[in-house]
């Protein structure tokens, strides 16, 4: 595909970098020379210094070849100003990064596709979302909802009371008669291998292991695994940016009890009159005698959304600290994802991969309607629309030669989720999900043309 990526800051240089690795024929637009030259260095890509808004600049890119058009600069309107000329200027697709949520909350009613806006992307918003989510599956440290939980990912590590620990898939999926889960990804302790487990794979102690589950599936791997399901209901915010004002208000409409600690005096007072609900309190949140006066041990879960990721590493260890059970911390440094489990901290989410996974489905082959990369392990899953002259139409799973590097996680029909196992039969109009390993994606999205 011939991609164009408009803004080389930190979601268009990730975006960038992960679509190279993929081979994709990218082209990166910045007003900036130093990031373009840091850009240029290290990726196989072009790079173009101008203005997206620019006629002539998007005609140097060659704009009327483009696939798709990728708008992710930090002003919102050039954002919507290049995908809107380059759409007319014959680009297929175009996404923009906005700030303004409300451009979400009503592009059915807007009609933003008739302006040349195929979608709209906010990684505050989906950051917001996930937070929203992993509080609401408060044993598990990894989720996403597929069509509006139809089929949820769960993540866990596995503790040696996990009845799991020592069996093989298929001994363990006979501990329950109606199956409602299955692993479709294990990273084994202390390794950085990705394995799509089998019938004959062992689960062991220590095992980060990613289920798929329909509904009730929660509940039973709580059972199964000894991880306590609590009620999260009293939770401090540490930042009152976008994504800290986005989840306080979010959370509220969800019933939770929020303080929200901002740091700029003006900010609080600002954030005190949009968030009735919440409240909000000016202060360091790093300073710990502040989080004692605050009754930090009281607090179902503490978030901390502030734009220094150290800032939220350390806030959180304070909080687990002082026996805050849910801690998740907002952090830009890819590398940390490594060491969340190993420090303590049960969750690290990161704008550009929650926004690099909105926008890849726009890359993959098949009518792909939902992706996510899992955090930490080499692994995609992706939702595909069945087609009635997809090769997967009309077949039994156990017929279907799929690659052992992939699994089919569920399907949803009619808006149920199914655990899809070995007899199933794929019909056109089910929704798939797969996980696969980076080898194997061009084979799945075979299935599905």
């Amino acid at each position: 595909m011939k991609i164009i990526i408009a803004g080389a800051g930190e979601v268009g240089f990730h975006l960038a970098k992960l679509l190279s690795y993929e081979s994709q024929e990218i082209t990166l637009i910045d007003t900036k020379k130093e990031c373009l030259i840091y850009a240029d260095n290290r990726l196989d890509i072009k790079v173009i210094k101008g203005d997206s808004t620019s006629i002539s600049i998007l005609k140097d890119a060659n704009v009327h070849l483009a696939d798709l058009v990728i708008a992710v600069t930090s002003s919102e309107t050039t954002n919507i100003t290049s995908c809107v000329l380059a759409k007319q200027l014959g680009a297929k697709k175009t996404i923009a990064r906005i700030s303004n949520t409300e451009f979400i909350d009503f592009k059915d009613e807007v009609g933003f596709i008739k302006f040349g806006i195929d979608e709209l992307i906010s990684p505050e918003s989906l950051a917001a979302a996930e937070i929203e989510l992993l509080l609401n599956q408060s044993a598990f440290d990894n989720t996403y909802e597929f069509e509006e939980g139809a089929l949820t990912m769960l993540g866990l590590n596995l503790s040696k009371t996990a009845t799991f620990v020592g069996k093989s898939v298929k001994n363990a999926a006979k501990l329950f008669p109606e199956i409602h889960f299955v692993p479709i990804a294990i990273q084994r302790h202390g390794t950085q291998f990705t394995i799509i487990p089998r019938g004959d794979t062992l689960f062991k102690e220590g095992d980060h292991v990613v289920f798929m589950t329909s509904k009730g599936g929660d509940e039973e791997l709580c059972k199964l695994t000894g991880k306590v399901k609590t009620e999260i209901k009293n939770v401090m915010i540490l930042g009152g940016g976008k994504i800290g004002s986005k989840t306080a208000k979010d959370l509220t409409n969800s019933k939770f009890k929020i303080k929200l600690i901002e740091k700029d005096k003006e900010r609080a007072f600002d954030l005190a009159d949009e968030l009735p609900n919440t409240l909000v309190l000016n202060g360091d949140g790093r300073n710990v005698e502040l989080l004692k006066e605050e009754n930090i041990q009281d607090m179902d879960a503490f978030i901390s959304v502030t734009g220094n990721s150290e800032t939220n590493i350390m806030s959180c260890l304070v909080a687990k600290s002082k026996g805050v059970n849910r801690t998740i911390a907002l952090v830009e440094n890819m590398d940390y994802f490594e060491l969340s489990h190993s420090i303590g901290i049960d969750t690290l989410i990161n704008k550009k991969l929650l926004a690099a996974n909105n926008i890849f489905r726009y890359i993959r082959k098949g009518e792909v309607v939902a992706m996510t990369k899992l955090n930490n392990m080499n692994a995609e899953i992706l939702e595909f629309v069945v087609k009635p002259n997809s090769k997967i139409c009309n077949r039994e799973i156990r017929t279907i030669d799929f690659p052992r590097s992939a699994i089919i996680g569920g399907v949803i029909r009619n808006g149920d989720g199914v655990i899809a196992l070995g007899a199933f039969r794929i019909e056109a109009g089910d929704r798939v999900v797969v996980c696969c390993l980076p080898q194997s994606i061009k084979k799945v999205e075979s299935f599905f043309y």
